[in-house]
């Protein structure tokens, strides 16, 4: 049946496939069970029961729970959810469990950056506030950062995985000399800085430098003060700040280099922000900027492998704190294009766009004035 529409065009109403519908049912079953998954596996990293059953002989159930330090009843009934999702075997004669080596390759914190059980963390995270985010859609606003249970905490772990490991072989030489010259020392600025793991890491590395983390979340910034008091570091600082208006507040030509982690899309002002980036980079200076990998257009997404997981933690975490802080909500998926516009209206006219291996989820931009 064809039918006129109101620009003239004429289309095709199509008519209902049952096959297509019970394959959509299927697909939304899988979901369901894949959604069950994130859960128990994030309970899993959490417990350690990864872990414990890396490169080990088939086990009762009694025997996982005595080696983990957990209660028997309650491993039992993961145990149920791991073998039913195919993660986990199990001898349908001896009742006993095992990990096949090639899933304790994904999932326990040997594997390091390929260890996918940390980011199962964040369905159980960002789940806590769906009752929230729900009053959003009805009345708008936001949810604030202090909503979140165990945010900073798994984003740290996440960073740990992704930034920590490759950050003396891979991420900082996407600046030739960069590391030479912070041997030699640099004034250096971390802006939206969360937990501080990795300006601890560098002013580990580069004790002649001189390290900045600023944040606004409270809980982030005394977290990263006390790792740093526990490493004994004197050459960085961390400083709670609001940067709504660093376009404002940031001092002159201060650093040689600053750096972003996947941390300008959630601010409240991310234009300011980048213009306070410029405005506080000395002229030969560097700002290093990962964040999200994508394009600015959904429909360029389609094939995205993490485009569904990106706009859910976008819409429940990045785009809601941004809107709670009365901002511009401009969430995880702003894309490349965008990014590259906001940076060339902060003022900076040198954008260059790396991307990592072991990273698929982020860009890397190197900028200068």
């Amino acid at each position: 049946m064809f039918i006129k529409t109101n620009t003239g065009t004429v289309s095709s109403k199509s008519t209902f496939d049952p096959a297509r519908a019970e394959a959509f049912a299927g697909r939304l079953l899988q979901v369901l069970n894949d959604g069950a998954l994130c859960l128990m596996a994030s309970i899993g990293h959490r417990t350690g029961l990864f872990d414990c059953l890396r490169d080990q002989p088939p086990l009762t159930s009694e025997e996982i729970a005595s080696r983990a330090g957990l209660n028997e009843r309650y491993v039992r009934e993961w145990l149920g959810a791991m073998v039913t999702s195919k993660v986990i075997t199990v001898d349908p004669e001896t009742h006993l469990y095992q990990l096949p080596a090639e899933h304790a390759a994904y999932l326990t914190r040997i594997a390091g950056v390929d260890n996918l059980a940390v980011f199962t963390q964040y369905i159980s995270v960002l789940g806590n506030v769906e009752d929230e985010i729900v009053e959003c859609f009805k009345n708008g606003g936001g949810v604030p950062y202090e909503s979140y249970v165990r945010f900073h905490r798994v984003m740290a772990e996440d960073s740990g995985l992704a930034v920590l490991p490759n950050l003396e072989s891979h991420i900082l030489p996407l600046v030739p000399g960069l590391v030479e010259r912070l041997g030699q020392g640099l004034s250096v600025l971390d802006a939206g800085c969360g937990s501080g793991r990795v300006l601890n890491r560098m002013a580990e590395l580069f004790p002649s430098s001189h390290f900045v983390g600023m944040d606004l979340s409270a809980e982030a910034i005394t977290a990263g003060r006390n790792d740093a008091i526990k490493r004994q570091l004197r050459n960085v600082e961390f400083i709670q700040i609001d940067l709504g208006n660093f376009d404002e507040t940031a001092d002159p030509d201060s650093f040689d280099l600053i750096t972003t982690f996947d941390a300008v899309h959630d601010q409240g002002q991310p234009l300011k922000l980048l213009k306070g980036i410029y405005r506080g980079l000395k002229s030969n200076g560097v700002y290093l900027m990962q964040d999200i990998k994508g394009s600015s257009y959904v429909h360029q997404n389609i094939e995205h492998p993490m485009g569904t997981f990106l706009y859910t933690a976008s819409c429940l975490h990045c785009m809601t704190v941004s809107l709670a802080q009365g901002g511009e909500g401009l969430g995880a998926m702003w894309g490349e294009e965008k990014t590259r516009d906001y940076l060339r209206r902060a003022g900076f006219s040198s954008v260059e766009t790396h991307q990592l291996e072991h990273d698929i989820n982020n860009n890397w931009y190197v900028v200068r004035k």
